[in-house]
């Protein structure tokens, strides 16, 4: 561990440290560690205090005690105009070749991902800020594999997801204690490019994710307005867009965006997470079970509820509504498979548009084009949010918490241990998007599958198709079977893959779930 005269923090030596880890940039992240951690930690304890709410049979509903704010007749503050038109994102990790790429996708806006898209190595958080550095001054590029990347004339304005509250960064310490992986990325991040963006005109952008309430919003808020008071900035220049991406925040839209009001830039629909947080949120309740992981689309009636009432709620509050991620991408090679996998993403994204979302994620440079058409198509303005669509919408909250029906699989069982299986070895591996069955899978999407099989296990489902148990005892034998395979047809990979088994038989057959899989895996980075 190595640590400057200036501050207090220890951290671990790196060959980005110099350049990331300055004296002024420490002293900046001790000072939020030393106001906002404390509280962090208390926000993550009421967390759990209403988990064991809802384990002993509590359901959410709209706050009778923020009735007046969802009565009133508030807006945000207005946007920026390089925030006005957001109708196509592009996401993923902050390695050095994607940054570029999805800078240079065609989309209009490029979401930096410190959280479910990227491994959070000590060199990937490191050389992730390197790479944002470079990229804000234009002088990001990169040689690899005979080729030259480098910026276009024209880019996507660049946001970026901090990791989530309950995320650390062990290898940053103030006190022996490590520092919030929420602050340390967003730290960074500001203060190395604050100065940067206001002088070429824009401002510092955010996507917040995982919030489960209006105060965790008002913790950020709180950040945000110190930020801008300790680094000289004008009150604003820093916006964010919050995920929706737990069942909790759904009851708190209005509440959300009244909270960051003067720093808000919209909500988002983050689908694949909101999935995960149903089933942990009601891991106790057999009546919430949910079918195969692909059965669970947008086109079901819980997934459109909450969609159209985070449009209903931007729209009122003069804020944007971001639709969610389709996680195909191009198919190489397979003609057929690929024109399927276009099809898929061209399906959800009119039904986004039409619905009246204000833009869409994308996971691959490759899926910009068709996106852009279909919003350039059904939404000619550069956001929908005067469009009155959605405006009559009535939403209770059975129907946000009412599951789709379907059927337990043979297929969806077997899917999701290889899912969760090559997943968690990339992960282990460094690596946090990863193509697999022509889907682009993250932390979100993986966390899906491993929760599904607990979940099925847990309360005792069999198979629609065979009317075979899912029992802990079978989950096991069939991680072994798929790690085997895997092994056989990876060679090299059987240690990774064998501590993936590992890690995942632990995550679906323990009594108590597990939070995040990125909890006990994270003690195995390094």
């Amino acid at each position: 561990m190595t640590q400057t005269t200036l501050t207090r923090i220890q951290h671990q030596p790196h060959p980005d440290a110099g350049r990331v880890l300055s004296a002024g940039a420490l002293a900046f992240l001790e000072d939020l560690h030393t106001r906002f951690d404390a509280r962090r930690l208390e926000l993550l304890a009421a967390r759990q205090e209403r988990q064991r709410r809802l384990d002993a049979g509590e359901l959410p509903d709209f706050l009778p005690e923020t009735a007046e704010i969802r009565a009133g007749s508030w807006t945000v503050s207005p946007l920026p105009a390089d925030l006005q038109d957001r109708r196509v994102e592009i996401t993923g990790p902050v390695d050095r070749k994607m940054v570029i790429n999805a800078l240079n996708s065609g989309a209009r806006m490029f979401m930096a991902d410190f959280e479910d898209a990227s491994s959070p190595t000590w060199g990937n958080c490191l050389s992730g800020q390197v790479n944002l550095m470079d990229a804000v001054r234009r002088t990001i590029s990169l040689k690899q594999g005979g080729k030259s990347y480098r910026l276009n004339p024209t880019t996507a304005t660049l946001l970026v997801r901090p990791r989530g509250l309950h995320l650390q960064e062990k290898h940053a310490t103030f006190q022996d204690s490590p520092l919030s992986g929420s602050l340390f990325d967003f730290g960074l991040y500001v203060y190395h490019n604050a100065q940067e963006r206001i002088t070429q005109g824009t401002g510092l952008y955010f996507y917040i994710p995982k919030l489960e309430s209006h105060l965790e919003a008002r913790w950020w808020n709180d950040v945000f307005t110190f930020t801008e008071q300790a680094l000289g900035l004008t009150r604003g220049t820093i916006r964010a867009t919050v995920l929706i991406e737990t069942i909790l925040a759904a009851f708190e839209m209005d509440e959300i965006l009244y909270e960051l009001r003067e720093h808000s830039a919209g909500l988002n629909c983050g689908r694949w997470d909101y999935i995960f947080s149903f089933i942990k949120k009601f891991r106790t309740r057999h009546d919430k079970i949910l079918p195969d992981r692909a059965l669970v689309s947008m086109a079901t009636p819980m997934m459109q509820a909450y969609s159209r009432l985070a449009i209903q709620t931007c729209h009122k509050r003069g804020a944007p509504a971001i639709g969610g991620m389709s996680a195909f991408i191009p198919v190489k090679g397979d003609e057929a498979a690929n024109e399927r996998a276009f099809a898929q993403v061209r399906a959800d994204k009119e039904r986004e548009a039409e619905n009246g979302h204000d833009g869409t994620w994308v996971a691959h440079p490759g899926m910009v084009a068709l996106a852009k058409e279909v919003f350039d198509r059904l939404m000619p303005g550069p956001n929908q949010i005067g469009s009155g669509k959605q405006a009559d919408l009535k939403v209770t909250a059975a129907d946000l918490l009412t599951p789709p029906a379907g059927p337990i699989t043979e297929a969806g069982v077997n899917t999701n241990v290889d899912v969760s299986l090559q997943y968690l070895a990339a992960w282990l591996d460094g690596r946090g998007a990863v193509p697999i069955h022509h889907l682009m899978e993250d932390a979100a999407t993986a966390e899906i599958s491993r929760a599904q099989l607990w979940q099925w296990a847990h309360h005792e489902q069999r198979t629609s198709d065979h009317d075979t148990p899912v029992t802990p005892e079978g989950l096991t034998r069939l991680i072994d079977a798929h790690t085997a395979r895997l092994s056989a047809e990876q060679p090299g990979r059987q240690p990774r893959l064998a501590q993936a088994a590992s890690l995942l038989k632990e995550l679906v057959t323990q009594d108590q779930f597990e939070d995040f899989l990125t909890l006990p895996g994270y003690q195995q980075l390094s």
